[in-house]
């Protein structure tokens, strides 16, 4: 859509589910009376994270700020319909209640300093029940006897999760949440933002005052958004803020096995190769850990050696009936990874107060962004969180070197 001259209280780039996030909450709020506009590059969203995503959603992180956004998730998820109704209509999100099954190595020796894989699965537990998110702690034989189909050797244990975790439909979030959010008025435009137009002193604090537009036009901005996902770095550097947010390719792969474990929580190897029931099938992914490439990648292309190579061997290994698995379709998606602390960046910078950042999820996103918009839309509201307490995840800890650590990064 070209435009000459458009304004807007509150300009969102990326009409993801991030940036839709945003919109509706601030739809939400009665203190919220200004205009939005939404600017999104792909409005068939073909390359959309929120629709290439596995969509899935778990409590146990060691984070309490994780926790919590994670269970608002799970609520919004469980019971859309005072959040995501319109025109009496309310979605439905295709909540699959069911664990995740986090599995931990035992090739650290128990005598080293680190305290041994065992130890570190305990701290984690223990950090989660103390933000209250309910699992249990298992060593082998009780996993054992729980999954008679998983094979055991070499792992210190495990947890399970005992409620608010399960997979979900991303698109229909992703639709649900623009819908309610074009309903309260929020407009969406096909566009690419090209550049940030800025005004104030060199050495202090500068405003964003208008959003150029490939199309030739441009937006006078009251507050901007940066909701740009994999490419939020792009943004951020239009108004000289250097964000550690890149984009890095994930393959998801189907597959069948008549004779795998179709009640099956969703299972986390040591290896990084993850699996879990999809319908009468399964899907299945890696990701990288410390010491493996993860190269920035702009385009999107299945690395089918990754299923060959890794994630086959490693399921084939851990839950023996895979060795007859039969491979399907497989596609590739986007985690706008965080590369400073792989944790959410939300909030202003001193430098730019007027431009919010909801970027870098690190694989969490879908599930945390109900969580994250309505906290962006309270700042914009309100100057401050008004609900959760999103604070530790402020851009800010970037420029001070100070990292947010996840013990429970998947």
């Amino acid at each position: 859509m070209a435009a000459d001259r458009l304004s807007a209280d509150v300009v969102i780039i990326g009409g993801g589910v991030m940036g839709s996030a945003v919109a509706c909450f601030l739809g939400h709020d009665p203190a919220f009376t200004g205009r939005v506009l939404v600017v999104e590059r792909d409005a068939g969203y073909a390359r959309a994270s929120s629709a290439l995503s596995a969509g899935s959603i778990r409590q146990q992180f060691s984070t309490p700020a994780n926790i919590r956004m994670s269970q608002f998730g799970f609520a919004l998820l469980s019971d859309p319909a005072p959040w995501l109704t319109v025109d009496g209509e309310v979605p439905d999100l295709g909540l699959v209640r069911r664990a995740y099954l986090i599995l931990a190595g035992a090739d650290i020796g128990a005598d080293d300093a680190a305290g041994g894989a065992g130890a570190h699965l305990a701290a984690v537990h223990a950090a989660q029940a103390e933000a209250g998110a309910r699992a249990l702690l298992l060593d082998p034989a009780a996993m054992a006897a729980r999954f008679p189909w998983l094979n055991t050797d070499g792992l210190a244990g495990g947890t399970l999760g005992l409620d608010g975790e399960g997979w979900f439909d991303g698109w229909a979030l992703l639709q649900a949440l623009k819908r309610r959010a074009r309903a309260a008025g929020a407009v969406y435009i096909e566009d690419r933002v090209t550049g940030l137009e800025l005004s104030g002193p060199a050495d202090g604090p500068r405003r964003v005052t208008d959003v150029r537009l490939a199309s030739g036009g441009r937006i006078a901005a009251g507050q901007v958004v940066n909701a740009a996902g994999p490419f939020a770095a792009d943004i951020a550097a239009m108004a000289g803020i250097d964000l550690p947010v890149r984009p890095r390719c994930r393959s998801v792969f189907v597959f069948d096995c008549a004779h795998g474990p179709h009640d099956a929580p969703l299972v986390v190897d040591p290896t990084g190769v993850y699996m879990r029931p999809e319908g009468d099938r399964f899907i299945c992914g890696w990701s990288p850990g410390a010491g493996d490439a993860d190269p920035d990648s702009p385009d999107l292309a299945v690395d089918h050696s990754q299923f060959e190579d890794r994630i086959w061997p490693a399921l084939a290994a851990r839950i023996p009936a895979f060795e007859r698995l039969r491979p399907g379709v497989s596609w590739a998606g986007h985690y706008e990874m965080n590369v400073f602390d792989a944790n959410a960046l939300i909030g202003a910078v001193p430098a730019v107060p007027n431009l919010f950042m909801i970027n870098g999820f690190s694989g969490h996103g879908l599930q945390q962004a109900p969580a994250a918009g309505r906290g962006v839309a309270e700042l914009i509201t309100h100057g401050r969180f008004t609900s959760l307490d999103l604070g530790q995840f402020t851009p800010e800890r970037v420029a001070a070197g100070v990292r947010l650590v996840e013990l429970a990064v998947i």
